[in-house]
């Protein structure tokens, strides 16, 4: 592994055992893009991929010559408006109206390890010998603004890390409007665009197209990430599937406002950046002030989509996710909010918290509704102490029951919103954001506070922490159920108001690191409303999230199915919860709606007392698996091999590091009638070891992994043929466990 510098070409060749990526000093001092994928060898120069031919209808950088544009160049950083007329990474705008840039080579730097990018959530080393670092310094001479382009490439990971940093060093103020974390241009448009879409309750669904002249675009202007769009997207070669084929991912490490974009030109050069959404945004650049962006993260895989996953999955749960509970086995947990919504009392949840310590759940949650006057939606928000009426004894004298029972104790806030119905609301109005002059929507009659200004969060932090220094809590739920509207913050001047929605971020983020920092040893868990927020940002503070308030077992197929593309299945919030499901009022058995959530952080969202006996029995056989085998679903390589979007049928697997265990998910959602028999084709076994096979904790025979990969697991039920009620009979909403173990020598 390593970075090269070849002073005499002016080219750099950042490469591991997998993958190269090259660029160049053009001959206008400005970076040009060479090359991104598959290993090629170290060599000289490999300039002849620098094309530049006189076209018509073209402007060009050097007079009385007509060999040189920017319009069809393949550039690393590009600005709009000197000879290139595509959407720039970068733009400044001056005093004097101007927003032309033009950012040059100055000077570089490589070195072993990654740095810390400050305020912001990164991807990290635990030694500087698991990746190498380049940093490349441009100065726009006339604006005296430095652009540093930041490269980390990681040993052991098909990977590279990109961010920028600016720094006026003038005596002139710049308003930065465009500062874009990576773009790349590609010398072709032959891919296909996945990106990962939905809303409220159906995050993550699957959407591809193919690649065209133009524009193709996701992105949030909503304070968030957002249910609507993740910031995580796909090119892949038309031909590629999920085990064969080049794909690259390209994720955003941030959880507010972003833009990831495609665009085409009509030579079919595709540029795709990635950063912070240019829409509503800007940057105050006085003398001596910097900026840095978030970082991307940018996969290459020529082992189809599954291998680019499984590079996201290792790198964002070992080198993204922190701290204590990154390596640890989840608890399971039981949350109250379904079984109860509002009403509750302190013996309720005792009595809860009681039957679920019986089949051996771990953590008790208590949800909202236990503080202040928050009796429903329209109070409360922003005043974080005890509801005494409700809670006689506090979180102190709670939590200690709960401790008493033999387990731990978590506990719901949404630390970000205020009910003007509160106290914290009529000492500080103007705590929230909102537009002089104009009315403040509200949503779920809250609204956003001003995570922008310091005293705020300093605010909320130190009423957290009472809580948290007096009780004895476990866990956090961590929740956020509006986006920002009149994004407007009175403490700063009209030149900074461009700001607010990033500087919203950094507060957000800075008040996870100082509550992670005093309290190490606290799971936290983010939320908002469900899918809301779930990004790669949050997960650098939480490592894992709620990632869909939809817990109906046949929705949470797509949405887990959608997400396993870039998130580690260690970081999804996956429960069961009660039928008929509260999102979709739709009945599933217990069995299946267990078997889907097995595969992420795994609890329960419903009151345990009201279940059969029948039931509780399967609880505790559930709960008793997922000890069992959590680490294996956590830490294993995980295998998409039956696509909801594509059928009635979904099946994915996570086989252990060695290859000698794997857990398969198989499900179908409606019956069939006399179907065909069926077979499932495994991925990842070792070929020559023999499996031992169970499939519901029933034998069904040893199989060798050459067998089950190419000629296929048999996973025929009883209706194919005639469907009789009895054992082994199948209805909807049917699924199976099998769990193989490789059988000694």
């Amino acid at each position: 592994m390593g970075i090269i510098f070849n002073e005499k070409s002016g080219e750099f060749h950042l490469f591991n055992n997998e993958i190269s990526y090259i660029m160049k000093i053009l001959r206008n001092g400005q970076m040009g893009q060479l090359y991104f994928g598959k290993k090629v060898p170290v060599k000289e120069t490999y300039d002849y991929l620098v094309e530049n031919r006189y076209r018509p209808v073209t402007a060009y950088v050097y007079e009385n010559e007509y060999s040189f544009t920017l319009e069809h160049l393949r550039q690393e950083y590009p600005a709009y408006g000197t000879t290139d007329f595509r959407m720039p990474a970068v733009e400044i705008a001056q005093k004097n109206g101007s927003t032309i840039t033009n950012f040059t080579y100055v000077s570089h730097k490589i070195y072993p390890g990654k740095p810390k990018l400050s305020g912001l959530p990164a991807t990290y080393t635990e030694d500087d010998s698991e990746a190498d670092t380049l940093e490349i310094l441009l100065c726009d001479k006339l604006l005296n603004v430095e652009m540093t382009l930041l490269y980390t490439i990681f040993q052991n990971e098909n990977a590279i890390a990109r961010s920028v940093r600016f720094k006026n060093n003038s005596e002139e103020k710049y308003q930065l409007t465009t500062a874009m974390s990576m773009s790349i241009d590609l010398p072709d448009d032959e891919y296909e665009w996945v990106q990962f879409s939905g809303a409220w309750g159906r995050e993550r669904y699957v959407k591809d197209r193919k690649l065209q002249m133009g524009i193709q675009s996701v992105g949030s202007t909503r304070g968030a990430s957002g249910h609507f769009h993740n910031p995580f997207v796909i090119l892949k070669r038309p031909n590629a599937d999920e085990f064969q084929g080049e794909a690259m991912g390209f994720s955003l490490v941030y959880s507010g406002n972003f833009l990831a974009q495609a665009e085409v030109d009509t030579y079919h050069v595709t540029r795709m950046m990635m950063g912070i959404h240019p829409m509503g945004f800007s940057w105050r650049l006085g003398t001596g002030d910097t900026f840095q962006t978030p970082e991307a993260v940018m996969v290459y895989s020529c082992e189809g989509m599954n291998g680019m996953s499984q590079t996201f999955h290792r790198l964002y749960r070992t080198r993204l996710a922190r701290g204590y509970w990154r390596d640890k086995e989840r608890p399971v947990l039981v949350n109250n909010w379904e079984a109860t919504y509002f009403n509750f009392d302190e013996d309720k949840l005792i009595e809860i918290a009681k039957t679920a310590k019986e089949d051996g759940i771990e953590l008790f949650v208590l949800d909202d509704g236990w503080f202040s006057t928050r009796c429903g939606e329209t109070s409360g928000l922003g005043d974080w102490w005890a509801n005494t009426d409700r809670l006689p004894n506090g979180i102190k004298g709670l939590s200690e029951r709960i401790e008493g029972l033999g387990m731990k104790f978590g506990l719901w806030f949404e630390l970000e919103m205020v009910n003007k119905d509160s106290e914290l609301y009529r000492s500080h109005p103007d705590w929230i954001l909102q537009t002089p002059g104009r009315s403040a929507s509200h949503g779920r009659k809250q609204y956003v506070l001003d995570f922008a200004r310091k005293e705020v969060v300093d605010y909320i932090y130190e009423m957290v922490a009472k809580i948290l220094r007096e009780s004895k809590i476990s866990y956090i739920k961590w929740d956020m159920n509006r986006n920002i509207t009149e994004c407007y913050s009175a403490a700063y001047g009209a030149d900074q108001q461009g700001e607010i929605f990033h500087r919203y971020i950094l507060g957000v983020y800075d008040l996870y690191e100082r509550l992670t920092s005093e309290f190490p040893e606290i799971l936290f868990e983010s939320c908002a409303s469900g899918g809301g927020r779930f990004d790669p940002g949050m997960l650098y503070y939480a490592p894992q999230a709620w990632c869909s308030d939809d817990s109906d077992a046949v929705e949470r197929l797509k949405i887990q199915y959608g997400s396993s593309y870039a998130y580690p299945i260690s970081s999804v919030g996956a429960h069961v919860s009660i039928a008929p499901n509260h999102q979709v009022a739709r009945n599933t058995p217990m069995k299946m709606r267990g078997d889907v959530a097995y595969f992420g952080a795994f609890g329960y969202e419903l009151d345990l007392s009201r279940l059969s006996e029948e039931e509780r029995a399967l609880v505790k056989e559930q709960v008793a698996f997922v000890k069992k085998y959590r680490k294996l679903l956590h830490t294993g390589s995980y295998y998409r091999l039956k696509s909801p979007f594509e059928g009635n049928i979904t099946a994915w697997a996570v086989v252990s590091e060695d290859k000698k265990q794997a857990i398969v998910g198989y499900y179908k959602v409606l019956n069939d009638v006399n179907c065909e028999y069926r077979r499932l084709y495994l991925q990842g076994l070792d070929e020559n070891l023999c499996y031992e096979v169970e499939a519901d904790g029933k034998p069904e025979g040893s199989f060798f992994g050459s067998e089950m990969m190419n000629i296929g697991l048999v996973t025929t039920d009883a209706s194919a043929g005639e469907n009789h009620v009895g054992e082994d009979a199948c209805g909807d909403f049917w699924s199976r466990i099998y769990v193989l173990t490789a059988k000694e020598a």
